[in-house]
């Protein structure tokens, strides 16, 4: 296992709100940080999934909702 330096919660979202420090992440990074920050399936919703698409202006795709195995 690496060495490194451990970090507070406070300083990790200082990091993540610097946008000068934030560029100097690889765009595989910042895949890496995207797919793996949220802890499980309760943290998704269409809600956060549609800001998502609407911050990145992704006009070409929709989140549909299925409950009860009804869209």
């Amino acid at each position: 296992m690496e060495n490194y330096q451990k970090i507070s919660g406070k300083d990790f979202m200082k990091f993540f709100r610097d946008t000068e420090k934030l560029n100097e992440l690889t765009v595989d990074d910042r895949v890496e940080v995207f797919r793996t920050i949220l802890l499980g399936s309760s943290d998704f919703s269409k809600d956060l999934l549609t800001e998502v698409l609407e911050d990145y202006c992704v006009d070409n795709l929709e989140v549909i909702e299925i409950n009860d195995g009804k869209k």
